[in-house]
């Protein structure tokens, strides 16, 4: 793209975790390290079962007003936001489900400028990758007008998901099976999930072993097809034997859970007939 432009992303929420505690108090539940948030400078991370599969995914913002800012899915907002609350236990700390009063946007494309600023919005670049640009909470209903005024051209959702999917980012739960998904098989690692330095976190002894034991024997991958993408959930088939499954996809381009053997292979994968080919991007790292 050769300007800026902007997407509206409406299947994305907000939950405002407020109190003297709240770093703290995320710290030790999810993947990344809260005390990296200053403002302006966001984290991605995830939030894990004891066990250490996927809940929720979210971006970690400071909301300026003594908050820190998760953006989460926004079907599943209010949920996270109980289950936060059944941890609070002693902490001093608040949790809101913002999703009703803000809405979220991207803005991305060749020039996106490295910040943005708006009095009523807060925006931060995306900590997984540059080329996804800047995120940007709003107020609901305003968040189009405001960019507007930055010169920028709104454009509609399948535009950001073209460029998600060639990147073979995921998106929360579509490309994460809630309560199985590991961390390690969906790029946590390589695009700033994950800190491996910080103190311990719900889930963090599974993620830790996976990572250290070099246990990964698939993950997901951008994958493109030869016609329209079939759906989320279609098996994926090399030399007749079952290798992996489509997940989130739109026109000829989709992620994929595959063994990163068969990903690696020159053979031909399909699903439901149709030629998947496997890409690997330049952010991934696959074992030796």
């Amino acid at each position: 793209m050769a300007t800026p432009n902007f997407s509206l992303v409406p299947h994305r929420g907000v939950i405002a975790v407020g109190g003297p505690d709240r770093v703290e108090f995320l710290q030790g539940l999810i993947s990344n390290d809260t005390t990296k948030v200053v403002p302006g400078r966001a984290i991605w991370a995830a939030l894990l079962t004891p066990q250490g599969r996927f809940l929720n995914d979210m971006f970690v913002v400071d909301g300026n007003d003594d908050t820190l800012l998760l953006e989460t899915e926004r079907e599943r907002a209010a949920a996270l936001a109980k289950k936060l609350k059944m941890y609070t236990l002693r902490s001093k700390v608040t949790v809101e489900d913002r999703s009703s009063t803000t809405e979220v946007a991207v803005v991305y494309g060749k020039d996106t400028p490295a910040t943005l600023s708006h009095q009523d919005a807060i925006t931060f670049p995306d900590p997984r990758l540059d080329a996804l640009g800047t995120r940007v909470i709003a107020p609901a209903g305003r968040a189009s007008a405001l960019l507007a005024q930055s010169g920028l051209v709104e454009e509609p959702l399948a535009a950001y998901e073209a460029l998600r999917l060639s990147l073979g980012v995921p998106d929360g739960s579509r490309d994460l099976t809630v309560e199985k998904a590991l961390l390690l098989e969906s790029g946590f690692d390589e695009l700033n999930g994950v800190d491996w330095k910080k103190g311990c976190y719900m889930g963090q002894e599974l993620t830790a072993r996976t990572k250290y034991r070099g246990l990964v024997k698939k993950r997901l991958f951008p994958v493109s097809v030869d016609g329209e993408a079939p759906a989320p959930g279609t098996a994926i088939h090399k030399d007749g034997h079952e290798v992996g499954e489509l997940r989130s996809g739109s026109g000829g381009r989709a992620i994929a859970m595959l063994q990163i053997e068969a990903a690696r292979s020159s053979s031909t994968l399909t699903a439901d007939g149709v030629r998947i080919v496997p890409e690997i991007p330049d952010w991934m790292r696959l074992p030796t």
